[in-house]
């Protein structure tokens, strides 16, 4: 099970191997940042050498209910709590909002929280969800990110392609005038509302790419290629994946009102993405896994690169 999960809380499903409280509906604002152990707060201490002399520049960030050290961060670092991530995603989404999910990595050191957005969407005859997702580190290795995310309800397969007409991520670092910097973060949610409209032309557009089976196979060899030089184990390995992935392309129960084109393509790829099993599973696989649904997926923005070239 992946080390790296420090607490958290899951609605109905557990999305990593069990790990956190299960609740049967999402939550409020304060009662996810108690499910989720997440109701604690950073302090900011000054650093001194083993003679008792400070250390200028910098600041120890430490949680305040364990004296764990977080990270070590520049003076100018300013902190985002914990609550104040969840007031900020019940402000930008309205009275109501519900949490889905919200946990804490690496002990404290980096939290998260994902909100179903209130709108839904239909899209060549798919039902889409979008999700608002916060992270936030508290070790001064990453920066306050706020990330629109749509999600196929039928597979829960995520579609967030890379689009050079639309942005769904907003980023800041942890300096200067933080609340200023969160009130300009709710323009996120116009950016949302643009990345969900052009994300439906996108994908009316790769319902009209046909993708015969010979060239699934071209994407599908592209996608996963045999390295220079491949030992037997390696063939066998990408033989495997290959395997996997034309799968899910065929014979995927979902999709089989879909017809052969781009867009059945790119859900294959991000279910092959999201939902098959590594060669090798380390303990941080779960957690890469979850930070490209923020950053998206190279290999999904890969596959829509090479519809888009074949079209």
């Amino acid at each position: 099970m992946p080390a790296n999960v420090e607490s958290m809380f899951y609605v109905r499903e557990a999305p990593w191997h069990g790990l956190g409280i299960r609740v049967e509906h999402a939550l409020t604002a304060n009662d996810a940042l108690s499910a989720a152990g997440l109701d604690w707060t950073v302090i900011q201490k000054s650093i001194q050498t083993e003679d008792l002399v400070e250390i200028p520049g910098y600041k120890a960030n430490i949680r305040a209910a364990d004296h764990r050290l977080l990270g070590v961060v520049s003076d100018r670092y300013k902190i985002v709590q914990n609550h104040e991530a969840f007031a900020f995603a019940d402000e930008l989404l309205g009275k109501g909002v519900r949490f889905e999910t919200a946990g804490s990595l690496q002990n404290g050191k980096k939290i998260w929280l994902l909100a179903k957005l209130p709108e839904s969407y239909v899209i060549a005859g798919d039902h889409i969800s979008p999700y608002m997702v916060f992270s936030n580190s508290h070790d001064g290795s990453g920066s306050i990110k706020v990330a629109m995310t749509p999600v196929r309800i039928v597979c829960q397969n995520t579609l967030n392609l890379a689009l050079s007409s639309a942005k769904r991520i907003w980023t800041t670092i942890h300096t200067g005038n933080i609340q200023s910097k969160l009130d300009e973060a709710k323009k996120t949610l116009l950016y949302a509302e643009l990345y969900m409209d052009k994300l439906g032309v996108e994908f009316e557009r790769l319902h009209t790419i046909r993708t015969p089976d010979h060239k699934v196979q071209e994407y599908i060899e592209t996608l996963l290629p045999i390295p220079d030089k491949a030992t037997n184990l390696q063939l066998r390995n990408v033989k495997q994946l290959r395997n996997d992935l034309t799968e899910r392309y065929f014979e995927a129960p979902d999709l089989t009102q879909v017809d052969k084109n781009g867009y059945r393509f790119i859900n294959a790829v991000s279910d092959f993405a999201i939902h098959a099993k590594p060669l090798r599973e380390t303990t941080s696989y779960q957690e890469n896994l979850f930070l490209r649904t923020m950053e998206g997926n190279p290999i999904i923005d890969k596959a829509y690169e090479l519809i888009l070239a074949s079209a």
